[in-house]
């Protein structure tokens, strides 16, 4: 019997150098118009080592497809390969786009071509819509995890696919990549390079060595990454994968080890960036433990592979700028592979996969330190220690240990893996690596170091420990040292394959334990009731304009107006703690603090406003202004703008027509509502100047009402369009409505709950930015500064006439402790200067914005003034269309990047920016800067 010959294939190390095809442009479109018989146009595309072009039909705009010219090394047998891997991929997972040959006039778009550098196949490939991912810009999670399911999506497909061809031997196949590092390695010039990949490459290799043998092999696409996959017009996350060009049998492994060295080289990508992308391969793939064990010594190989072999595709082909521009990319994607070590990158990433943890490693000696009296401090977010801003004190921790030896103690310490807060000195920018790995120790008397542990002062290392002094102890991984801080993944695993240095000192840490707070959060609390982001830090300290969650993470506050004057002022929590230890009741006792708080609120107003109500919120306010309006007319109707939120209260949900709160808000409407145009000069109907004409059509609603026997009993708005992102009313917008409604004996209701209370810097009350004055005033958040409280300010003989509906009372509405905190947020008002802040920094702020919008065409304006401010970010400056999606993306990106921020308007296309009043400019710089940073690098 005759042995059939095997397919002949390309074998890379049979010719380690690939110079890609230069045919010109004259050349292709004449073996073009000759091969498939059509004129066309040619635009180039890069290509490491094929030659690619983008094909048009003569004078055409609209794609043909994309004409590839392969590398005349590659047989046609793998090129038949690739074509029909391509054909099984689209017929298995339909909910990939696939591109396929073109046909043309002549029949199917894929022949050889007699060319001026030799014989070289030609086939044109659909021209698939959308954009790729290339370049070094961010990716989203959501975009990271599609990229995870199309490389699954395409391994399942391939799964059982075999082709002669299939064992051709590339440089990108990672079984080869230790040989394709040994043959190149020596050929680069550069030591340093050479020093970084040789220490990179061993570690791989050794990691690998112990289950290289048991991966499983399959046939695969192998290159499904930022460059190869596509995003359909208008959508945020690729569905479509290009370019089956390396396709062979491999490691199955390395179908995703491929497609995570891709995402590395983006804008803030670090190894646990790819954990959504891994996850997503994993539930379609299931990786088996082996896999896992060799997952990342693949990506750091491929990362070693990519740096050899652009480096030398650029010194064989200079003129190739798709492989000099990928150079950066290419090493940066080694640096973050090899970033941290093996062990430990794999401990966190089977977490992030649900896999069970391994033992920490005992310590079964004898404690290295002898303890005596030991103390342990707590310098975690919720710590005392940390209370009013002490956090931010170097001194701090070291100030509580020398107590702690003053008061015999022979050793304190601060736990390993447990947030450490204490001593933030610089929160400004945010950074999420805030988990610390070592034990801090502070020693009665000195003592010899031992070799178990790394111990510093300082930056310096020290082999003798001396007394009163802050040391640091770390445990070392083999020779690897972990980094003083990391994030809460990264410690977890640090620890479970380093072990505890507690342990070895004889004060272990606790144990870590899972939080399961959200989860129970959930199952608690209504649906309806919800929160911020869709995985929520776990915020539990407050202090200024930061906020910190329970791994130590410090974030930038600017979007809460609720705490004012700042988050835990200790004016304001003394004043609460000292009316607790006194009094606290229901309002209708008497007591003095509700009287004076009374007083001290009107003040603030306009003469007349002389008789206030307390409660609890802003929804209760504006239902309660509702209330006194239709009771002191004896009316029913209300007149209020549209696309305004006031509450959730039934009135109050009455009046409210925003439909980001309530698509069917207009239409739900009860018969005693009657709504008036939103007079957002931006966006609205009338635009610019003449946003003029918003007033006389409020006007002409309340005298038709009148005319038609339903004179309103009042009009409410918000008086600087908060909702809208703090969009300013047309100059004498409210003048004119106000007199409009008292000339049929109606009130003016201005809810001031968003805006109120200094906020806008030039006015205290949004109203006087209008010239007007209202009748009735509803205010909340601000007057609490975090407390609930809410207030009704109006005439005495508005007032009185409310007992025509009943009595007033509101338990804990003007309680003592209520009136005591809204008397002190007032005084930290007046005496911290915090309107005149408002007013500076906020005009820095929006000055610093409206720079920004200059480079940036998303933003479309900057609304508002003082700290209440509002970036709308359109798709076209000059139809408007909101950008929805891009505003979500942009809030969670610069969560990401530390700062607390929340989109508003009815098309949740603007940035609500409303930070505690007194804000910094250098926190708002810091805002600024990342707001930039996002919208340069992507979100």
């Amino acid at each position: 019997m005759t042995d059939i010959a095997p397919t002949p294939v390309f074998d890379y190390f049979s010719q380690v150098d690939l110079p890609t095809p230069t045919l010109s442009d004259d050349e292709v479109q004449r073996l073009f118009a000759d091969t498939f018989g059509v004129e066309i146009d040619v635009q180039a595309l890069g290509s490491q080592q094929d030659q690619n072009f983008r094909v048009f039909a003569r004078g055409s705009a609209e794609p043909l497809g994309v004409l590839k010219l392969s590398n005349p090394v590659f047989s046609e047998a793998e090129i038949e390969m690739q074509d029909a891997a391509a054909a099984r991929v689209a017929e298995r997972s339909p909910q990939v786009r696939i591109p396929r040959i073109v046909v043309g006039p002549r029949g199917a778009m894929s022949t050889w071509w007699e060319s001026s550098q030799g014989r070289i196949h030609a086939r044109v490939i659909e021209n698939i819509a959308g954009r790729t991912l290339m370049g070094s810009g961010y990716l989203s999670p959501a975009t990271v995890e599609n990229m995870g399911a199309l490389s699954a999506a395409v391994s399942l497909s391939l799964a059982d696919f075999t082709h002669p061809a299939s064992a051709r031997v590339l440089q990108w196949d990672l079984r080869h990549a230790e040989r394709v590092i040994d043959t190149l390695l020596p050929l680069e010039p550069d030591a340093g390079v050479r020093a970084i990949v040789q220490r990179a490459a061993d570690a791989a290799r050794a990691a690998l060595a112990p289950v290289r043998d048991r991966l499983p092999v399959q046939a695969g696409h192998f290159d499904v990454t930022d460059d190869n996959v596509l995003c359909a017009p208008g959508a945020a996350v690729p569905d479509a994968v290009i370019d089956f060009g390396d396709v062979c049998a491999s490691w199955r492994v390395g179908e995703i080890a491929v497609t995570v060295s891709s995402v590395l080289h983006h804008d803030d990508a670090t190894p646990e960036t790819a954990f959504p992308a891994i996850r997503a391969f994993d539930q379609v793939r299931d990786l088996t433990d082996d896999e896992l064990t060799a997952l990342w010594p693949l990506v750091i190989l491929r990362g070693a592979v990519l740096v050899l072999s652009g480096r030398a595709q650029v010194r064989l082909d200079d003129e190739n700028e798709y492989a000099s521009v990928a150079l950066d990319r290419e090493f940066r994607i080694l640096e973050q592979a090899a970033s941290v070590p093996i062990p430990v990158i794999t401990a966190a990433t089977r977490a992030a996969l649900g896999r069970s943890r391994s033992e920490e490693p005992a310590w079964t000696g004898a404690p290295v330190l002898s303890l005596g009296r030991h103390v342990e401090l707590d310098a975690a977010t919720e710590s005392p220690l940390n209370d009013e801003g002490a956090w931010l004190d170097a001194s701090t921790l070291d100030d509580a240990a020398m107590a702690a030896l003053d008061a015999g103690a022979d050793v304190v310490t601060v736990p390993a893996w447990r947030a450490r807060l204490t001593g933030t000195t610089d929160p400004l920018p945010p950074t999420p690596e805030t988990v610390p790995t070592d034990v801090l120790v502070w020693l009665a008397n000195p003592a010899d170091a031992d070799d178990a542990l790394v111990w510093t002062v300082g930056a310096e290392s020290v082999t003798t420990l001396p007394a009163r002094t802050r040391l640091s102890a770390r445990r070392p991984l083999d020779a690897h040292v972990p980094p003083r801080r990391t994030t809460r993944a990264l410690a977890d695993a640090w620890r479970e394959v380093a072990g505890d240095p507690g342990a070895v000192i004889g004060v272990p840490a606790a144990a870590p334990t899972p939080d399961d707070l959200l989860a129970r959060r959930h199952e608690v609390l209504a649906e309806v009731q919800e929160h911020y982001y869709a995985a929520p830090p776990r915020i539990e300290r407050g202090w200024r304009e930061h906020l910190v969650d329970v791994d130590g993470r410090v974030y930038l506050d600017m979007v809460n107006n609720v705490a004012s004057v700042g988050h835990a002022h200790p004016h304001v929590v003394a004043a609460g703690s000292r009316q607790m230890c006194l009094l606290n009741t229901n309002s209708r006792f008497h007591y003095r603090a509700i009287t004076d708080f009374a007083d001290r609120i009107a003040a603030t107003l306009p003469d007349g406003f002389d008789t206030v109500f307390f409660v609890n919120s802003g929804s209760e306010a504006t239902d309660l202004a509702i209330r006194l309006a239709m009771a002191a007319t004896g009316r029913p109707d209300i007149v209020a703008m549209r696309e305004a939120y006031h509450g959730w209260t039934y009135a109050s949900d009455a009046v409210s027509t925003s439909i980001a709160d309530n698509p069917n808000a207009l239409s739900t409407r009860p018969a005693w509502v009657h709504t008036v145009d939103a007079a957002n000069s931006y966006r609205g109907k009338y635009r610019g100047a003449d946003a003029e004409k918003y007033a006389p059509e409020a006007v002409a609603v309340i005298d038709e009402l009148a005319a038609s026997g339903r004179p309103p009993a009042g009009m409410i708005a918000e008086t600087y369009f908060g909702n809208a992102g703090g969009v300013a009313l047309p100059d004498g917008y409210l003048t004119e409505v106000y007199a409009a409604i008292r000339r049929h004996g109606g009130l003016a209701i201005a809810d001031e709950v968003q805006v109120g209370y200094g906020r806008l810097g030039e006015w205290f009350w949004g109203f006087e930015q209008q010239g007007a004055v209202p009748d009735i005033v509803a205010v909340a958040k601000s007057i609490g500064g975090g407390h609930p409280l809410g207030a009704v300010i109006t005439r005495r003989e508005v007032a009185d006439r409310y007992r025509t509906q009943g009595y007033f009372f509101s338990s804990t509405g003007g309680s003592p402790v209520s009136s005591a905190i809204g008397m002190a947020v007032l005084d930290v008002i007046e005496q911290e200067g915090l309107q005149e802040n408002a007013r500076v920094v906020g005009g820095h702020l929006k000055r610093r914005l409206e720079k920004l919008g200059e480079k940036h065409d998303l933003i479309g304006t900057v609304h508002g003034s003082g700290l209440y401010l509002g970036v709308e970010f359109v798709r076209d400056r000059e139809t408007l269309e909101p950008a929805t999606a891009e505003t979500a993306a942009i809030c969670d990106r610069l969560l990401e990047r530390g700062v607390i921020m929340q989109p508003t308007g009815d098309f949740q296309n603007v940035l609500k920016i409303k930070p505690p009043l007194v804000v910094t400019q250098a926190s708002v710089d810091v805002f600024v800067d990342a707001l930039d940073h996002v919208l340069t690098t992507g979100f």
